[in-house]
């Protein structure tokens, strides 16, 4: 209240001071060179009324932003360079806009912040530099397309491995199902020689003769399989078919 107070009295002092300049312009100066004086008076008048603004500009770290650049959108427009890190604008009663402008390691950082002086006196205004939109941005496209060569990267190898992986698994596949087949083949043609040789051995039992009907009573084998193995022995020169009706008789060939 003390400091309101103050300001108060040391602006009526300023305005009676320029009220008693202009009664003393009047009394010396004609008519036409006093609405002169009295012009530039009002004009600068306002700049009696004035306010310092200053403050200190911080970067991302908050570490102060040396050789900035600060900008007040005045008439005319004031610029200064915070060489230090911090600024000073003189201004009067108005709304303004401060812009700052910070560039480091090849990155713009920009702020901008809104003011209204409503009275004399100190007002403290610190700025925080954030990167330019336009920066960001770039980075994040930059991020973007290294990403995506990433993920063209390991789709590539993804493939790769798929295809090695299916490759392996087909030829394992197919040279097991060989070996099987073989191994089928072997056990086909042993149980094939094993059944003839039943056969063979059932007609000498029976004194080198019986007929096929008999040799199918015998065997749990169907009537094409005991024609198959009949037909194996007489092509190796072990038994004779002759043909009797409908029927055969088998005999053991002496020979």
């Amino acid at each position: 209240a003390l400091n309101t107070l103050l300001r108060f009295k040391t602006l009526e002092f300023k305005r009676q001071k320029v009220f008693i300049r202009l009664q003393l312009i009047a009394l010396v100066m004609p008519r036409e060179s006093l609405f002169f004086a009295i012009t530039i008076l009002l004009l600068i008048t306002p700049c009696v009324f004035s306010a310092t603004i200053h403050g200190s500009i911080y970067d991302m770290n908050l570490e102060a932003a040396k050789n900035s650049v600060i900008r007040v959108n005045s008439v005319p427009e004031q610029v200064f360079v915070a060489k230090n890190g911090s600024y000073s604008f003189t201004l009067p009663k108005g709304d303004y806009i401060i812009k700052a402008d910070y560039n480091s390691d090849n990155i713009d950082f920009s702020a901008e912040e809104n003011i209204t002086i409503k009275e004399e006196g100190d007002y403290v205004l610190d700025i925080i530099l954030f990167p330019d939109i336009s920066t960001e941005e770039s980075l994040l496209d930059e991020d973007i397309s290294f990403s995506d060569v990433d993920i063209e990267e390991k789709d590539s190898r993804k493939l790769w491995l798929y295809f090695i992986v299916v490759t392996f698994l087909t030829v394992s596949a197919y040279i097991i199902l060989k070996k099987k087949s073989k191994m089928r083949k072997k056990r086909i043609i042993v149980r094939e020689e094993d059944q003839a040789k039943e056969v063979l051995d059932f007609i000498k039992r029976n004194d080198g003769r019986v007929t096929q009907k008999e040799i199918r009573k015998q065997f749990p084998f169907s009537e094409a399989k005991v024609s198959l193995i009949l037909t194996e022995l007489e092509e190796k020169g072990l038994i004779k078919k002759i043909k009797r009706g409908k029927g055969n008789i088998i005999i053991l060939d002496e020979k």
